[in-house]
């Protein structure tokens, strides 16, 4: 086995890496929540992945066929895609009105704020 026939999980870890590094690194809202969004790219690559057989057929029963791809990791993702969506259109929604109240949506500067109003 070489290393090129694991590339589909070298892409996902790097998409992870590189998503939770934008995530952890970054103080822009904006930011975080697309490198969410990267993370969570490389976790539908990576069921979908898990889901193909090679030589597998799609679960349609005819004659000759004994190996079939499991359509559930497909169905799974589908059904994430969408739910990803909409916590990412909340998530944006909420940092439109953080920028409202607050003038920023740097967490530094989010930070120095409320500390400000404690003290």
């Amino acid at each position: 086995m070489t290393l090129l026939s694991f590339f589909n999980y070298w892409v996902v870890i790097i998409l992870m890496m590189v998503g939770f590094y934008c995530v952890i690194a970054r103080g822009n809202m904006v930011k975080k929540i697309m490198g969410l969004n990267l993370f969570q790219t490389s976790v539908f690559i990576l069921f979908v992945s898990a889901g193909k057989i090679v030589g597998g057929s799609t679960p349609i029963l005819r004659d000759g066929v004994e190996v079939y791809s499991n359509p559930l990791p497909h169905v799974i993702v589908l059904t994430a895609i969408v739910v990803g969506v909409a916590i990412t259109a909340v998530g944006l929604a909420l940092a439109v009105r953080i920028q409202e109240a607050y003038g920023t949506i740097e967490d530094d500067h989010l930070r120095d704020d409320f500390d400000e109003e404690d003290d």
